[in-house]
């Protein structure tokens, strides 16, 4: 489903109420249909939508309740300015992707070790000389020691699910400190973009205010590895003729040049 889609469903303020409490906990329709004050039917309805939209999902239990919970983690951005109205929706990256290789960010980010730790293995089987010693009292001896091996390893067990349990809750806190700090970030970056694209608006006027902005995405385009017309008409999803007349333009002023069928930024 594409962006446009899951904006018209997520549109409907009952939806996102629904997801909003779905993210709290699974519920079945009427504990829905009670949180929103709305019939059973109209909450179906609502759940029905999302479950084609791959929001949501359903699974019965022992009493044969229906319960729906979110399917997925999803993300929907919407961006508006003055030079652009765009939507795009994103799933999370896999695990394995190496961050620190991104050009333009730098995150000091470690992420605790989740690897398993299997428990040290015991000793070996007691001297046979010392089982041989003392055979009195032996099953006593015994009971003793395995009520406090017991002990023992309950005392390790619950320690190192409270290391672990600490360990993710500490781990937890930075993500999310991180979640705001790219957020902010993001809101600097596209007020930034919007900014730029205004002075090089004012850079490059031509006169025409829907030809200054072509001229601006076509430069930026080049300034982004957009070698040939081709590319660039792919990158501003412009005709190529447009864009070679464009380019040509954008040579007579000294904005860009040519080598070939190569263009690059004039130095």
């Amino acid at each position: 489903m594409d962006s446009a889609e899951l904006l018209d469903i997520l549109g409907n303020e009952n939806r996102r109420r629904i997801l909003r409490l779905l993210a709290r906990k699974p519920c079945y329709v009427t504990e829905i249909s009670e949180y929103l004050g709305v019939s059973p039917k109209a909450v179906i309805d609502h759940l029905r939508k999302l479950e084609d939209a791959g929001l949501v999902e359903s699974r019965t239990d022992d009493q044969r309740r229906k319960y729906f919970s979110i399917s997925r983690n999803l993300r929907l951005e919407v961006s508006v300015s003055p030079y652009e109205f765009g939507m795009k929706s994103a799933y999370p990256a896999s695990k394995s992707l190496d961050v620190s290789r991104c050009r333009h960010i730098s995150l000091n980010v470690q992420l605790a070790d989740l690897a398993e730790t299997p428990p040290s293995e015991g000793g070996g089987e007691a001297d046979a000389s010392e089982t041989d010693a003392d055979e009195t009292g032996t099953g006593d001896a015994d009971a003793d020691r395995a009520s406090r091996t017991d002990a023992d390893e309950t005392g390790a067990s619950d320690d190192e699910a409270v290391g672990r349990a600490t360990g993710l809750a500490s781990e937890l806190d930075e993500l999310q400190q991180l979640q705001s700090e790219l957020s902010l970030a993001q809101r600097w970056v596209h007020g930034r973009i919007a900014d730029v694209q205004d002075r090089l608006s004012d850079a490059l006027d031509t006169g025409t205010d829907g030809e200054t902005r072509l001229h601006a995405e076509v430069l930026s385009a080049v300034a982004g590895g957009a070698s040939t017309s081709a590319d660039v008409s792919r990158a501003v999803e412009a005709p190529r003729p447009v864009v070679e007349e464009c380019l040509d333009a954008l040579e007579d002023r000294g904005f860009a040049e040519r080598d070939g069928d190569e263009w690059s930024l004039a130095e």
